[in-house]
């Protein structure tokens, strides 16, 4: 089953706090309570956030974190390279595969085409999206024609 972790879905719920916060700027401690985490996980997931760059913090007494971007510049992808690495679906999606068949393996084309219209799928949804401050609803219609694309260009090269 392809499925994000639950840290990764806990980043997520922080930064759309952080997102539609009315105040610039939000304490771990003040996160943990709008967003009912564990004060050591929000703190954990503050840390990697800013690491990559999604979240700044300001130290001080009336220090805390926002966004590092705007929330329309964030995108999902980004939240899971933060969290979990890039996306591959299988080992031959991977920057680094180490698979021993993939030279003459006849489905890893198939499977590598799917985890690139994954990627750019979730490059195009945005962290404003994920928020719900966008009064549209997220579709993905391009990765759905891509999935139908592989799969009968897929079929013909059987």
């Amino acid at each position: 089953m392809l499925r994000i972790s639950r840290l990764t879905d806990y980043a997520t719920v922080i930064l759309a706090a952080l997102a539609r916060s009315p105040v610039p700027q939000m304490t771990a401690a003040s996160l943990a309570a709008r967003t009912r985490i564990a004060p050591p996980t929000v703190s954990k997931l503050l840390k990697q956030l800013h690491r990559a760059g999604l979240v700044a913090s300001t130290r001080g007494l009336h220090g805390g974190y926002q966004l590092a971007k705007g929330a329309d510049d964030i995108s999902a992808a980004a939240i899971l390279d933060a969290l979990e690495g890039p996306l591959a679906l299988t080992e031959c999606s991977s920057r680094e595969s180490q698979c021993d068949i993939e030279g003459h393996c006849r489905v890893s084309r198939a499977w590598q085409g799917v985890n690139g219209a994954i990627r750019r799928s979730l490059q195009d949804v945005t962290l404003a999206q994920l928020a719900g401050l966008e009064n549209e609803p997220t579709r993905l219609p391009v990765l759905e024609q891509e999935v139908k694309f592989i799969a009968t260009r897929t079929r013909g090269a059987s």
